[in-house]
């Protein structure tokens, strides 16, 4: 599969795919801004086909979809590693079959396409290869304590510890503060605010989640 873009300045497409072994001019400024527009657009696509998720869900479901892993799997469809321009060590370790540097060369990419014809060209582009990937996601219901402890299960990490820390308030107002504590894949305390027990756990969860959305994002 080929990108579905006609460049006007196939200079850009060239520079997205020279990785920094080949020398400069390279393709690592284009990755920082290929990775900022790529958050910003599926951010967009997963807010349109999840109008109930929290910010915590979705910030998972986008670490899913853009990570160094996932990012590489589209370069190979693309078939970017036959055209990536390496440097002599890197050709000869086999850097174009590499993940990071797939998945870079796929960030530049979509920067190139930006830098070429501009963001609604490149919005209809990534669209058009995330659109798939999106509508596979699952559309969860469930609250964030069993969405955590789902998660963590799954990963084979220790389930989360709840704390209460103070309860605050006249009886018919109280107030509840619980802290939510995961030990992996980083060690996490979270604070969370309810009416109920029960709410300041779920509360407390949803910030857990999102911190470990976070992390996934930058692994």
């Amino acid at each position: 599969m080929a990108l579905d873009y006609p460049f006007r300045d196939p200079a850009l497409a060239a520079l997205a795919l020279t990785h920094r072994s080949a020398g400069r001019p390279n393709n690592e400024r284009m990755e920082f801004l290929g990775d900022a527009l790529l958050g910003a657009i599926v951010a967009e696509m997963l807010y349109e086909t999840h109008p109930k998720a929290a910010e915590g869900e979705m910030s998972r479901l986008r670490a899913q979809l853009v990570n160094g892993q996932a990012l590489a799997s589209l370069a190979r469809e693309l078939e970017l590693g036959d055209q990536l321009k390496l440097g002599s060590g890197e050709l000869k370790s086999g850097g174009f079959r590499r993940d990071s540097i797939l998945a870079d060369a796929f960030e530049a990419l979509v920067a190139a396409v930006y830098l070429d014809g501009g963001f609604e060209a490149c919005r209809e582009t990534v669209r058009a290869l995330f659109v798939d990937r999106v509508a596979a996601l699952p559309r969860s219901s469930k609250d964030a304590k069993t969405r955590l402890q789902e998660w963590l299960q799954g990963q084979g990490w220790p389930l989360p510890q709840y704390e209460l820390v103070a309860t605050e308030g006249e009886e018919h107002a109280r107030v509840f503060e619980v802290n939510c504590v995961v030990t992996e894949p980083v060690a996490v305390v979270a604070p969370g605010r309810g009416s109920s027990r029960r709410l300041a756990e779920q509360d407390a969860a949803e910030v857990v989640l999102t911190r470990l959305a976070g992390v996934q994002e930058g692994s």
